[in-house]
């Protein structure tokens, strides 16, 4: 009956065992092709994150209003990701349940977070160039430049506990979205899967390792010139770091332990007796 009105997706337990199979195929791509399409997923959270900051920087939104509308463009970063296909660090935290399983390596797990995170690094930090050189920041007045400078400070001035447990809460909102496009079988079926998760965590000002590679490297860049006279509080890179760890560290027990680890015991382990 279900197939009849088209919610034909994928039941949880087979979602369980396409992870595990993507999970394998990810650990073993070749070390170029891993690189480069962590790259492009860098640069497509950076893309989210521009859509989102865009909206953040109208004034005449409420911050309800504001927080929502912005998660739902930077939902836009995910869909890129999962639909174009690219290598993202959040949600190759889901290795864990190929590794827990014995189907990779501790090595090859490693290898692919290192090598995924070190590109997304050069394409979130490399599309934040680009957007600096065009000039696009200086729209709305300079009121864009003014909020990327504004958020990246907000992000740098967290307490360590404060960002790791931010980013624990977005790294299970973003893979329950990578795991929820895993059950889906059409494109409407993925961005309806990702709209929801990713929009709330971007609402509830939870912390996004990978968006920070973009909008706290614009920061720094931004707070270089002036924009129509508009104070702008000092970033540095001693804040981008102290924000990365803490941050990077919670979506890694966020994404593999809360969400990877436990429908492996779910679903996996527990069909093994």
């Amino acid at each position: 009956m279900s197939d009849l009105y088209g919610f034909d997706a994928f039941a949880p337990k087979e979602i369980a065992a396409r992870i595990e199979t993507i999970g394998v195929a990810k650990a073993r791509l070749p070390l170029l092709s891993m690189f480069m399409l962590a790259v492009l997923a860098g640069a497509f959270i950076g893309l989210g994150a521009l859509y989102f900051v865009l909206i953040k920087s109208d004034a005449s939104l409420g911050y309800a209003t504001g927080q929502v509308l912005g998660g739902v463009a930077f939902s836009l970063g995910l869909f890129l990701v999962v639909v174009a296909g690219a290598e993202l660090f959040t949600g190759n935290n889901l290795l864990a349940m190929a590794w827990a399983d014995g189907k990779i390596t501790t090595a090859e797990v490693l290898r692919n977070w290192v090598v995924v995170c070190a590109g997304n690094l050069v394409g979130a930090a490399g599309l934040a160039l680009l957007v600096f050189l065009s000039g696009h920041a200086d729209g709305n007045g300079g009121a864009i430049a003014a909020q990327y400078v504004k958020i990246a400070a907000a992000k740098g001035a967290l307490p360590f506990a404060s960002a790791f447990f931010r980013g624990v809460l977005c790294n299970v909102l973003v893979c329950m979205a990578v795991w929820m496009v895993t059950a889906g079988r059409s494109v409407v079926d993925k961005a309806v899967a990702v709209i929801l998760p990713i929009s709330a965590f971007v609402a509830a000002g939870f912390e996004h390792s990978i968006a920070n590679m973009y909008i706290m490297p614009l920061a720094m860049l931004l707070q270089t010139v002036d924009h129509a006279g508009a104070a702008m509080p000092a970033i540095t890179l001693t804040q981008f770091i102290g924000n990365l760890v803490p941050v990077i560290l919670g979506n890694l027990i966020g994404g593999s332990v809360f969400v990877g680890l436990v429908y492996y015991v779910i679903y996996v382990r527990a069909a093994r007796g």
